[in-house]
């Protein structure tokens, strides 16, 4: 009998405000979360200021391209700590999930949120 490797966890959070308090806090969430679950963390990525509320997100995308390329290896989720964390408007968060599931994985959140419709025209890039 082969053993499974557990999941590797990349920790994702932004960041606009100057205090990081509660920043600090989510991401020891979301450790104590993975170590629960007997999951790895691969590391942590947060985009701060500017970068936190726009579509540019240097980290998220530098977090996707680590997670693409141990695919290969492990089971990959990309942690938040809750949904928000990636997107408050709905419509961005799916977009970003999306390209998360692009590079093989999926979204988990510390509260066990639901993922995202499959079915929305616009993920599928298809006109309604």
């Amino acid at each position: 009998m082969t053993a499974t490797k557990p999941p590797l966890a990349f920790v994702y959070d932004r960041c606009a405000s100057r205090s990081r308090r509660q920043l600090r806090m989510r991401l020891a969430g979301c450790q104590h979360y993975a170590d629960r679950m007997g999951w790895a963390v691969a590391g942590h990525w947060c985009d701060f200021g500017d970068h936190a509320l726009s579509t540019h997100r240097p980290q998220l995308a530098a977090l996707l391209t680590a997670m693409r390329a141990a695919a290969d290896h492990h089971e990959v989720l990309c942690l938040v700590h809750t949904l928000d964390r990636l997107a408050t408007d709905g419509t961005h968060r799916q977009l970003l999930q999306q390209r998360v599931s692009e590079v093989g994985s999926r979204t988990i959140t510390t509260f066990d949120e639901p993922h995202w419709p499959t079915h929305d025209p616009v993920l599928l890039r298809r006109t309604p």
